[in-house]
């Protein structure tokens, strides 16, 4: 087989962080080059009242392989959700988030209903320590730098919208075939609401970036498994 051959005959794996996330919270992800190609997305700003769908869509455009296998994060699993509505995948795969609105816990249907999450504090996102509390469900006191590096979109409309969304989510059955891996200590999407799932023990909402070991040994195998 010739070195050109053997790069094509990797599996193409896409890769979207979580909300206001940048694309270095898989730093760490290393899946075997000679088997992956690893391909990170990043956010773009949305239109003025664009659809979640109609912004995957265009996220699409960012994909340039057949059957790509798409990994998600948090709001990006949602969005890789929304995605392979669009284009054929080989593997769909979120992490840290959910596969359908009644996965939802209950402050997000409340919101949904009452419109509260409208006055959630984006005009504040440069205070960091305040918006990671948010966006990580878990208070920082020594990671400030940490969640500076890995919360790169501050756009308040950026923000209002990917909340929006998010709460106001229409899917309401998960789409077949698809790979949830969820921790059970995640303080954004608890484990009580979450079903046929792969657990990760002591896992919160940012495993990708502390529990990057386990998803090292493990996504190979998820990813070629039938």
């Amino acid at each position: 087989m010739t070195e050109t051959a053997a790069i094509s005959s990797r599996i193409p794996v896409y890769m979207m962080p979580g909300m206001a996330a940048a694309p270095e919270i898989f730093e760490n992800i290393h899946l075997p080059e000679d088997r992956f190609e690893t391909i990170w997305l990043e956010w773009k700003m949305p239109e003025h009242h664009e659809s979640l769908s109609h912004y995957a869509l265009r996220m699409c455009e960012e994909v340039h392989h057949e059957a790509p296998v798409l990994l998600g994060v948090s709001f990006g699993g949602v969005l890789v959700q929304e995605m392979a509505k669009h284009i054929a995948v080989r593997k769909l795969i979120v992490v840290s988030s959910v596969k359908s609105r009644s996965e939802m816990p209950y402050r997000m249907r409340v919101a949904r209903v009452t419109g509260l999450h409208k006055l959630l504090p984006t005009a504040m996102v440069d205070k960091i320590e305040t918006w990671a509390k948010y966006a990580f469900g878990e208070p920082v006191v020594k990671r400030v730098d940490l969640y500076k590096r890995y919360l790169s979109v501050r756009d308040k409309h950026y923000l209002d919208w990917a909340i929006d969304r998010m709460v106001n989510w229409e899917q309401e059955e998960p789409l077949p075939g698809t790979v949830h891996i969820q921790g059970d200590r995640d303080a954004v999407f608890p484990a009580y609401r979450i079903h046929d799932c792969i657990w990760v023990k002591g896992g919160t909402h940012v495993m990708i970036v502390n529990r990057f070991r386990w998803f090292n040994e493990h996504l190979p195998a998820l990813i070629t498994s039938d």
